[in-house]
Order: C-alpha cells, then structure tokens, then sequence
C-alpha cells in the first residue's frame, strides 16, 4: 500500500511540474511567449567607410529608438558575410541588406524582407562598370576582348559590385571571371571608384552612380572616370529582420522606416549613407531575379 501511495504521489508531482512548465513558456497549452525585446541592434555593410557610416546614422539610431520605445543601436559589419552570420545567431536584429546579402540571408538565417529603398523613383538599379577616360576601353565588349585587366569591386558577396557584373560578362563569353580578370576586393564601391582614378585598376563594376561617393572630395572624378556600360536591372536593397521577432515589432520597425518619408532630416540620414531618396514596402519574390544570378556563383561563394 506505501508503495501504490508514493508511486501515485511522484505521478501527480510529475504532473504539477509539468504545468508549471507551460506557464513558464507561455500558456496553459505549452504556447511560446512572445519574446520581451529590450534593445535592438541594426547591422550595416560598409559602402563607404565604417567609421563614417558610424557617425551618419547616429540621428537614426536616435529616431528608431523613440519610435520604437527600446534603445536601438548600429553596428558596422566588416562584410556581407558577417552580417548575414549576426542575423542567424540573433545579434543582429535589422539588417540593411544588399539585394544578394538579403537572399543568402534568408537561404542561411530566415530574415524576413520589411522596407526597401528608392531612388530617383525607381525601386530596381542597375550596376556599372566604370574606368578612366584614357584606358582606351569604351565598352564591355572591350574588357571581355582583353585577358588580364585589372578589376577593383567592393566585395565578391556584393551584388552590383561583383555577382551581377560577372554574370553580364560570363554572357559575354568569358568563361572564368576569376581566372580571366586580376580580381582585387577593395571593400567599399567608393575604394573601387577611387581605385579607378588612382590607376590602381584597369576598371571597376559598381552601383550607379557610384562615382558621386567620392566627388565631394575628388571634384574630378565625373571627368576623369567614365561609365562604359551597365548589367540588368537589380531590385533595390532594403531592411529585413532576424526570424523569430514577434509580429508587433515587425510591424513597428517596418511603420517607423516608412515614417521616414515624412521625416525630411531622417531621410536625408538615409539619403547620406545609402544614397536613399524614398522608402517603400518589400516583397520576398522580388528577389528571385538575383537567386538566378546566385545560381551560377553559389558554389563558388560557399567555399
């Protein structure tokens, strides 16, 4: 009888901790709770350098932080990939993705696409490619009829520095761009740019118009750099956020980027480090134009 007694005894203290484990995590029927976010930390990719984007989006951080009601700070990451990799370990909590960071991203991490840039009225850009007005090459044509140019892009993870460019060249007839070209990252489509004018590269694929990054401080780049064609249209880059961030906070990060267009001074913030004159909602099929590109490279990028 003692034995029946204690056997019934542990059975209904195994039954108590078990309830008292649902409420733990939500509700009586074991349902998640929605998680408490105290702070939330932004990722950026560099397009100009680190330190600079660092003090240009400080009236950002101070906006999305009051509309948001939880303390909101930037973190400049080295490169795509360290981006993407904060997103899937949660560090990173909104991430200003580049067209292809944001589709690996989702492939790796599961981010969800919130907003996405306009300029000049357009929500698609095109890449460039660029070099010096006396190079004597005056089209793609040229720099595919030519082995061994030297070639500056931002970063092999960037989708107009590097994935839509070579794709445009492989189409014309190049069969290896790693092996054709003298390749050399030059981290940011201001340095390729520079690179250009410095006649440290034979030419450069950029964002349009990427030439403008630096004129402020090179006044003749606009006469000494020349564009010689561009790729196909790319949508633009965007905002997307961490998996597992609760509806309500998406929608209050996805409302307050909105709001910006409505906010000269903040928009003006945008305008200096992405060069975004208007912001709109984002879709995930957009994007599938630049899965097709990652296609062709995806082996080659997840060696």
């Amino acid at each position: 009888m003692k034995k029946l007694l204690t056997l019934l005894a542990l059975t209904l203290l195994l039954a108590l901790t078990a309830c008292g484990g649902a409420e733990d995590n939500g509700d009586a029927t074991g349902g998640e709770k929605e998680e408490e976010v105290k702070q939330l930390t932004m990722g950026f990719i560099p397009s100009q350098e680190a330190d600079q984007i660092a003090d240009n989006v400080k009236p950002l951080e101070e906006y999305l932080t009051e509309q948001l009601g939880v303390p909101v700070k930037a973190e400049v990451m080295i490169d795509f990939v360290g981006l993407v990799e904060g997103m899937r370990t949660g560090k990173i909590d909104i991430g200003f993705t580049n067209p292809f960071g944001y589709v690996q991203a989702v492939e790796r991490a599961e981010v969800e696409p919130l907003v996405k840039s306009i300029r000049n009225g357009s929500d698609t850009y095109k890449a460039q490619f660029i070099t010096s007005v006396d190079s004597g090459l005056n089209s793609i044509e040229d720099l595919v009829a030519k082995e061994g140019l030297i070639w500056a892009f931002g970063d092999t993870l960037s989708t107009s520095g590097y994935l839509f460019p070579a794709s445009k060249l492989m189409e014309l007839g190049v069969a290896d761009v790693n092996t054709f070209f003298k390749q050399t990252a030059v981290g940011g489509h201001d340095n390729a740019v520079l690179a250009v004018l410095e006649g440290q590269a034979d030419f450069a694929t950029t964002f349009d118009d990427a030439r403008t990054t630096i004129e402020k401080d090179y006044p003749e780049v606009m006469e000494k750099v020349k564009v010689i064609g561009y790729t196909d249209e790319i949508p633009n880059d965007g905002v997307s956020v961490r998996k597992g961030m609760s509806e309500d906070m998406k929608n209050k990060i996805k409302e307050a980027f909105l709001a910006i267009n409505d906010n000269p001074e903040i928009l003006a913030v945008m305008n200096e480090v992405y060069t975004w004159d208007g912001i709109a909602e984002s879709t995930d099929e957009e994007f599938d134009v630049v899965r097709a590109v990652f296609e062709q490279f995806k082996e080659q990028l997840e060696q």
